[in-house]
């Protein structure tokens, strides 16, 4: 993916995170080598503090959601013992007091950070790290793309306008998505047990598509219904919505919901649903 192209998706998620979490600040970066991450896109603030800012993974709150490969947060950057303080002088700078950062994370490999924060020490709520899950989200998907391109390119194949070819690749993603989605709601449905199992085969294909699983990870394993459950959430589906789709009552939803967010160590919807997508779990 051509720079231009990056900087416009990584502006395009900041904005989304600001806009559906109600945080005033948001940034982040890529990685520019297997430990460092450039803050290069900052939406949201008053000075110049973040820009530039190179974040080591293991220092301060990104570099620690680098690190475990999970997001962090903090309720008061400056007074938490919980993070190492390498870049207290930027975030005074900038005012910044409750912060979450969020990695990313394509095929398990870390690839950028992504932050949003406000200046008063409050603590953030499930909307605000859900927020900045799906933000983080739309920076794999972008990077995803990008390196099928790479791919096409050293197959000697010629290399398709890069904008066009990202916005299809993500339609065609969530094509495949709704898909799936809608075999495993129609699968209880399904008298023949020969044709279930083939419908679940399908599925089985269809959600490793973006990935396998890393070598020597733990396996992690979810009954059926509580994929069904994420692959609705995952569409932005309710719990009464899911529930209708599904045939089960809210509350049933709800549990199911629960007991995979517990196996997934997830703390929201949407972190599930990108740990059960990293797991092999959904496409």
């Amino acid at each position: 993916m051509p720079e231009s192209v990056e900087a416009v998706e990584m502006q395009a998620a900041l904005l989304r995170l600001r806009r559906t979490s109600g945080l005033p600040v948001a940034f982040g970066g890529l990685l520019s080598d297997s430990r460092h991450a450039r803050i290069a896109e900052v939406n949201g603030a008053r000075t110049a503090a973040l820009r530039g800012l190179v974040i080591s993974s293991g220092s301060g709150l990104g570099g620690k959601s680098m690190a475990l490969s999970r997001p962090c947060a903090v309720t008061d950057y400056r007074s938490s013992r919980h993070i190492s303080h390498e870049y207290d002088t930027a975030v005074a700078a900038e005012g910044l007091r409750s912060v979450v950062a969020v990695p990313v994370v394509v095929r398990r490999e870390v690839r950028g950070v992504l932050y949003g924060a406000l200046r008063e020490p409050l603590t953030l709520g499930d909307r605000t790290f859900d927020a900045a899950v799906a933000a983080a989200r739309d920076v794999e998907q972008a990077l995803v793309v990008r390196d099928e391109v790479r791919q096409l390119l050293a197959a000697g194949r010629p290399e398709p306008d890069a904008a066009a070819g990202a916005a299809a690749a993500v339609a065609a993603w969530e094509d495949v998505r709704e898909a799936h989605r809608e075999l495993r709601a129609l699968m209880p449905k399904v008298l023949d047990p020969a044709l279930r199992d083939e419908l679940l085969a399908v599925c089985g294909r269809l959600a490793s598509a973006t990935g396998a699983r890393e070598p020597g990870e733990r396996e992690v394993r979810l009954a059926p219904r509580e994929i069904d459950v994420l692959a609705c959430v995952a569409a932005g589906a309710t719990n009464a919505v899911a529930a209708d789709r599904l045939g089960l009552r809210p509350e049933t939803v709800k549990g199911y919901l629960r007991s995979a967010m517990r196996r997934l160590g997830a703390h929201t919807r949407l972190e599930a649903v990108v740990a059960a997508r990293r797991a092999g779990l959904l496409p």
